[in-house]
């Protein structure tokens, strides 16, 4: 088994807090900045899995640059460099507490949904006499809130402002941010051959502006499936082809875990990490066009340290 970058217990020049994520270790530094460490960590079903996976976190770090530097010409968004693979640098933005789902596909958590006979979800009406993986008429924003700890839970646009969760007038535009970071998402992903089936975004406000914040368009926040062949696959009644994290949710149910009380997450084998990290580098190299450099060999540690305090000497921050 390859090495895997499971945790990191760094302490940067003018840190003042640390937040360890499912996925993610964030440091909080002084002058309002973050360093955003991808650990190699895997989560489903808002628990994380005993194992992790090589490559994962350089796989989400480097898709989520590509894509924060493809949509700031529609939405400002909290990155200011990436020095390192595993590694974002950015400004602190106070976050809102939902997380904006769009669907442009009734698939994963909305077919379940459709398939146990609801037809609103989120407050959002779904059309009658649909089939899985079936493309909506126009995509569907379903949002959730977004939990500290324990499951993210869905939530509709009336009690996010009813709650005042955010305003009519800031949720209002992280909408229409939505829509259109996901359309040009889809475009992107088009272009590779793929379909952008949903997706999750989430926003946070510095000085009183809206950012995007976290990652976008990766396999953990994402859905892909292979534009080839969707439509035959459809008509046969068949399971699409895709390259998302949906895989391993299945294989869990499978198993008989679904991230309830009591349940055991069963044993991940070498072979099953493997494929789930091969399945995370070919969705890198299909949607970004280009070879994933593995070298494995350094110490990831060692090497973040380094790149982490280079930047920051550099800058001057």
């Amino acid at each position: 088994m390859l090495n895997t970058l499971i945790k990191s217990d760094f302490i940067f020049p003018k840190q003042n807090n640390v937040y360890k994520g499912k996925v993610r270790d964030v440091y909080y530094l002084e002058d309002n900045l973050v360093v955003m460490v991808a650990s190699d960590r895997i989560s489903a079903f808002d628990i994380v899995l005993p194992k992790g996976i090589p490559y994962k976190g350089k796989v989400l770090n480097q898709l989520a640059v590509k894509f924060l530097k493809a949509t700031e010409d529609i939405v400002p968004n909290w990155m200011l460099d990436s020095p390192d693979p595993n590694v974002t640098i950015g400004h602190f933005c106070k976050p809102f507490k939902v997380e904006m789902v769009i669907r442009g596909y009734l698939t994963g958590h909305a077919w379940r949904t459709y398939k146990s006979g609801k037809r609103v979800i989120c407050g959002v009406e779904m059309p009658e006499g649909m089939i899985e993986n079936q493309k909506f008429p126009i995509p569907i924003i379903t949002p959730s809130t977004k939990a500290d700890f324990g499951h993210d839970e869905d939530i509709s646009k009336n009690e996010i402002i009813k709650q005042g969760i955010v305003s009519e007038s800031d949720y209002h535009n992280l909408e229409n941010f939505t829509r259109a970071i996901y359309q040009r998402g889809s475009e992107i992903a088009d272009e590779h051959g793929l379909i952008l089936v949903d997706t999750k975004y989430e926003f946070g406000k510095k000085d009183g502006e809206i950012y995007l914040i976290d990652e976008i368009h990766t396999p953990d926040s994402s859905r892909y499936f292979y534009k080839e062949g969707y439509e035959q696959r459809q008509s046969n009644g068949e399971n699409q082809k895709q390259l998302s994290k949906e895989f391993v949710r299945e294989w869990l149910m499978e198993n008989g875990f679904q991230g309830k009380k009591n349940q055991e997450i069963p044993k991940m084998d070498e072979n099953l990490v493997h494929l789930i990290s091969n399945r995370y580098i070919e969705l890198f190299e299909k949607v970004s066009g280009l070879k994933f450099e593995k070298n494995n060999s350094e110490s990831a540690i060692e090497r973040i340290e380094e790149n982490v305090l280079k930047f920051l000497n550099k800058s001057k921050l």
